[in-house]
């Protein structure tokens, strides 16, 4: 039997599960997920094709994160499941590493919820359900926003009064645990060059960059939530507070609905009326589709430009996540975009995927590599229950 770490991504529609060995390196033995959560839940393992989610097996996150367990233990019946890492959005300015749950800890990190309200109470409600499926199983949360805190003041603060910066309304940044993963396998591919100045872009439904400088955060795109910087897939990124106001006052709206406008209307699919997947977009022929892409990598560009800037020039750029590592146009688009900072992109090489997809006598080193947040998760996880 070999002892296994559950590392749990509880999302608003669906709960991805991954089992890595407890042991280093952390090889990953499986995964399952239930999608579609709140319409017609499908589920499917590594070892299981997708099928319906039995009606018995409820239609909440609780109910569905209990029966996912059970199907897991069952699929994946060689692993003894020892502990579980979670993926939780927002730590706030006091979780600065992973740490284990106790209920002093969810407290706090409930108090986040309405820094990060589309993703932090699924992650919660997924922690809160694995307590109740399996009492006393230990459990870590593993924080997004972490990797940032080594970032200089001045790229945390916003031009606020004082006061409100003292009360922690600061520049965050997300996705740490992606960028934590490309940091550690960075000098595999770059070598020596891997301490130098880079921008990562991590590219999905949610986007954001990173300018490292020595493998740690020096700026990032998203600042107090995930809905500032890029262009997103329901996100609408940078936008002026004015908006907001006009919004707000000539045009009526309330609180919530200027967040469902913002944060579920906007984005990829508000640009182009028509999907908020990249791929769909790549796929048609509407003028509104090329629009969102074309805006898509147009800030990119400029973002590239603004944490060229922060790091005084630049080294590599490297792609990752879903539309990073999938979508050869989108690449092939931003490095062009970047040309000015001496990117040379290698079409051939960016059709095959990479790693390296600039050319050999480029000055910017272009590269995909794929993000691993699980490998990472579990390995916090096995650090902390240890005592590291």
């Amino acid at each position: 039997m070999t002892e296994a770490i559950l590392v749990v991504n509880a999302g608003s529609s669906s709960i991805k599960c991954a089992l890595h060995a407890a042991q280093a390196p952390h090889r990953r033995i499986g995964r399952a997920q239930v999608e579609r959560i709140g319409g017609r839940p499908a589920w499917r393992s590594s070892r299981t094709p997708e099928a319906p989610v039995p009606p018995e097996a409820g239609d909440h996150h609780a109910a569905l994160i209990a029966w996912l367990l059970g199907r897991i233990e069952r699929d994946f019946a060689e692993a003894s499941i020892v502990a579980a890492g979670h993926r939780v959005v927002h730590g706030g300015r006091d979780f600065t590493a992973p740490v284990r749950v106790t209920g002093a800890v969810r407290e706090r990190l409930g108090a986040l919820v309405p820094l990060a309200p589309a993703h932090q109470p699924h992650n919660l409600a997924g922690i809160a359900a694995l307590e109740t499926a399996r009492p006393g199983l230990p459990q870590v949360a593993c924080f997004d926003t972490a990797f940032h805190r080594t970032q200089p003041r001045l790229a945390q603060i916003f031009a606020l009064p004082r006061a409100l910066t003292d009360e922690g309304i600061l520049r965050y940044g997300f996705h740490g645990v992606s960028y934590e993963h490309i940091a550690d396998v960075l000098p595999e591919h770059l070598g020596p060059c891997a301490e130098g100045r880079v921008i990562v872009a991590h590219l999905g439904h949610g986007a954001s960059m990173c300018a490292m400088r020595g493998r740690r955060s020096v700026a990032t795109s998203m600042g107090f939530t995930a809905l500032d910087g890029l262009v997103m897939g329901k996100r609408c990124g940078a936008v002026d507070p004015g908006v907001v106001l006009h919004l707000m006052r000539d045009r009526g709206m309330e609180v919530g609905q200027v967040e469902e406008l913002l944060g579920r209307r906007s984005g990829l699919l508000g640009v182009s009326g028509i999907s908020d997947d990249m791929r769909d977009l790549l796929a048609s022929d509407a003028p509104e589709a090329r629009e969102a892409v074309d805006l898509f990598v147009h800030r990119a560009v400029r973002e590239i430009g603004a944490l060229a800037a922060a790091l005084g020039g630049l080294d590599a750029i490297v792609f990752t996540a879903g539309i990073g590592e999938h979508c050869p146009p989108v690449r092939a688009g931003i490095l062009e975009g970047c040309r000015w900072l001496g990117a040379e992109l290698d079409p051939a090489a960016n059709e095959a995927g990479g790693p390296r997809i600039g050319t050999p006598g480029s000055a910017v080193a272009a590269l995909v590599i794929p993000t691993d947040e699980e490998r990472v998760i579990a390995r916090h996880t096995a650090a902390v229950l240890a005592g590291a």
